[in-house]
This record gives C-alpha cells, sequence and structure tokens, in this order.
C-alpha cells in the first residue's frame, strides 16, 4: 500500500498483549484502507514479534522512552497517510470501525475528529465498572462522548484523527503527559479547524485494570486539568471544579457524622444508591456495586489533584514543572 488514506500510529509502552488484541482487531476490519505504525515507546517486554503475524501493513519503530505524545509525533514523521489516526495499545475496534468512519469522512470531512469509548462485554468487571466511572451523568454529567458538551468537542488520544495538513500547521502534541491530546485539541480549534465527533466510531477502550491504577490516572487527570486550565484561560469551566466541591463536600459530611450526628452521612448514602441504581440498568449486579466504588474513586481522586494543582500553581505561584515535574517527559 504506497498511499494509504489513513496512517494509525500507536504508542506502546510494555503492553504485548493487548497490542496483540488491537492488531487484531484491525486485522477483522471489514475494509483496510490504512497502514499501522507502531512505535515501541522504550518497552522492555517488546511488541515486534507481533508484526509477521498479521496480514497487515505494519511498520514497526522502536524507539528511548519519550512519553506517548513524542512516540505519535514520531510515528507521524514516518507516516504516509492523509490522515493521521491514534488509538490507545489498551484499544479494541469493532469490524466496522473504518467503514463507519469512511462513511462520515467523505460526507462531512472534517479536519480533526474522535469518537466515543465505551467497554466491550468481555471485559472484567472492574473495566466495566471504571468505563460506568467515565461516562455517567453522575460522576461527568455524561459529556464525555456523548451529545451533552462543555465547549466545542476535544478529541482524545484514545481515538482520535486529524488531516496531514493540520499537523503540518499546527504541530504535534506537547510534551505533558496526561494532558497532550487537550492541549492539541485546544490549537486545533484556536487554528481555526473543523472538529467534528463521529459518533459512529466508537472504540473499546480497557482503560486501568484496577481500582489503584484509576485511582492514580484520575489524581494525574485533576492536577493536569488546573495546567491546561493555565495555558488556555478562555477553557475554564466551573464543571471542572465540581469534583473539588465534592471531596470538600465528603469530608464535612464525614466529620458532620462523627462529631454531631451519624444523619450526616445521608446525603452520601442518597448518592451512591442513585449511582447504584443508574448502574444497575445497563450492566450486572457485580458491577452495579463495583461502580459504587469506581465513581467515587472518579471524583475523589480527581477532585484531590484539582485542589493540589491549584494550591502548586495558582496559590503559591508555582511552573507547572516545578511543581509537578513528573508530568513533563524529556525529549531524547
Amino acid at each position: 500500500m504506497s498511499n494509504p488514506k489513513y496512517s494509525i500510529i500507536i504508542p506502546v509502552f510494555n503492553r504485548p498483549d493487548e497490542m496483540r488484541e488491537m492488531l487484531e482487531s484491525l486485522q477483522n476490519q471489514t475494509i483496510k484502507p490504512f497502514e499501522i505504525v507502531l512505535v515501541e515507546d522504550g518497552s522492555t517486554q517488546k511488541s515486534d514479534f507481533l508484526v509477521d503475524q498479521f496480514n497487515l501493513e505494519i511498520n514497526y519503530y522502536y524507539k528511548p522512552n519519550t512519553g506517548p505524545g513524542d512516540s505519535r509525533n514520531f510515528g507521524m514523521g514516518k507516516a504516509k497517510g492523509n490522515y493521521f489516526l491514534f488509538f490507545d495499545s489498551d484499544c479494541v475496534l469493532p469490524e466496522d470501525y473504518f467503514k463507519n468512519l469512511d462513511m462520515v469522512i467523505d460526507l462531512t470531512n472534517p479536519d480533526a475528529f474522535g469518537g466515543p469509548d465505551t467497554a466491550h462485554s468481555s471485559f472484567s468487571n472492574v473495566q466495566k465498572a471504571i468505563n460506568y466511572a467515565m461516562t455517567s451523568f453522575f460522576t461527568t454529567g455524561g459529556i464525555r462522548g456523548g451529545k451533552k458538551q462543555l465547549d466545542k468537542y476535544q478529541p482524545r488520544s484514545f481515538n482520535m484523527g486529524l488531516k496531514r495538513e493540520v499537523y503540518e500547521a499546527v504541530g504535534g502534541f506537547s510534551d505533558i503527559h496526561p494532558g497532550e491530546d487537550p492541549d492539541l485539541s485546544f490549537r486545533i480549534i484556536k487554528a481555526g479547524y473543523k472538529v467534528s465527533l463521529i459518533r459512529e466510531a466508537v472504540v473499546f477502550h480497557k482503560r486501568r485494570i484496577d481500582f489503584g491504577k484509576f485511582m492514580k490516572q484520575v489524581y494525574k487527570f485533576g492536577v493536569v486539568r488546573v495546567i491546561l486550565n493555565r495555558w488556555y484561560p478562555d477553557t475554564r469551566k466551573l464543571v471542572y471544579f465540581l469534583p473539588t466541591f465534592f471531596l470538600v463536600g465528603v469530608l464535612g459530611l464525614v466529620l458532620w457524622s462523627v462529631k454531631i450526628s451519624v444523619y450526616g452521612l445521608v446525603p452520601l448514602l442518597v448518592y451512591t444508591a442513585l449511582i447504584f441504581i443508574d448502574a444497575l440498568r445497563n450492566n450486572s449486579l457485580s458491577v452495579a456495586l463495583l461502580a459504587v466504588p469506581a465513581s467515587l474513586i472518579q471524583l475523589l481522586a480527581y477532585g484531590f489533584g484539582f485542589l493540589k494543582s491549584q494550591f502548586q500553581l495558582n496559590l503559591l505561584g508555582k511552573a507547572e514543572r516545578m511543581a509537578f515535574p513528573s508530568f513533563f517527559f524529556d525529549k531524547k
């Protein structure tokens, strides 16, 4: 394939098993107008042995560990397609993904785009519960990949695409992680390009496999949101403060129950009951039960990260890289 329509760019770090599943889903596509640029980001558990196991055009590259954003930039420098597509290595595509994408792209011709993510029936109960926590009305307002949006749609790199010319005009991903994808989306929107949500282009996204890893992830999301608000002041929204208000409220209710009356916990119990009932509508009893701690983790960890970042950056006035050096990769 000399001039593919799409170049699929996937950074991978020590996830050969997940990469195999991703490639299997690409092998099963009903149409294949793509090449695959697989960028191994300094892994010790490499995925190179997978290349010859699939009847796909896979271009494999190994490079030092500089983070997913820089690895995607590296991949774009090697890609031949007219569109650059990005997926996380822990995603799986339904077999009609490219059929649906092609139909909408040819009809609407967006400059950049993204699609929603959801849980596959084969995912673990914890993964399904985490998916609920990340998409529920009771935790995020249902805005992630849905019809409701806080502002102009901002594609995320687990399921994101853009024209080659957009990359050439605005550049690639920055060295922050997480947060490199909304940063790029903000720059694309600011440059005046047409950005679209393609609801038909759904991916199955595993996210984190346990609550501990999920807690670390959403904590980082909270920290990064304050950094992005500093970089792009016009993107500040009151809703981003809500998890911090929730955190403070929960602490207040717990203190009230200890010092004054146990009935202080009633509002929290009502809220968790609503989560359980809502999750039970489309999930098993086990997933609904797990959705309660997953939702609390999502809100409390994000709220703590947001509060900590506000304190470090806006109260103490520290620079981002000084306050949170581990959130920035050094390019090698």
